[in-house]
């Protein structure tokens, strides 16, 4: 369910200019999507969204251009997103971890200690186990929208 809305909020703030949360929560119900004010903030935070002028001088919400690079670069490269305690494990494709990883450090995820990226894996040392599981949840729930 909260995937779900977190997909249809990020087609939404693509497609149309969303400038307040009143809007916001308006066309998740033409999606037939049903939130509250306060969950909406919370999808807001989670998805990094900020408020930002558009062409025309209005402001509505955006993905940061950071993490709109993580999110593709993520839908290129990685295989596979696994962890085990404090330390997440992603599979990239031959070549591509270390432009993965550099994406991945330019979001500063809540939590994460450090990060090191080989040829075709990058491991990301997180404060605690709870961060770990909550991380990899959030780079597989990407990987699956990405796809």
């Amino acid at each position: 369910m909260k995937n779900n809305r977190h997909q249809a909020i990020l087609e939404i703030i693509t497609e149309t200019p969303v400038s307040t949360q009143k809007q916001l929560i308006k066309l998740l119900r033409e999606h037939n999507i049903r939130a509250t004010q306060a969950t909406l903030s919370r999808d807001i935070q989670d998805l990094c969204l900020v408020k930002a002028r558009d062409r025309n001088g209005i402001y509505r919400y955006v993905l940061p251009k950071a993490k709109a690079a993580e999110k593709s670069i993520f839908a290129d490269a990685v295989l596979s997103v696994d962890y085990a305690m404090n330390t997440i494990v992603l599979k990239c494709r031959a070549g591509m971890a270390q432009g993965t990883c550099a994406a991945i450090d330019s979001v500063h995820h809540s939590g994460v200690v450090g990060t090191i990226a080989g040829d075709d894996t990058i491991f990301i040392l997180v404060r605690t186990e709870e961060d770990a599981k909550k991380l990899a949840k959030q780079f597989k729930s990407d990987l699956l929208s990405g796809r």
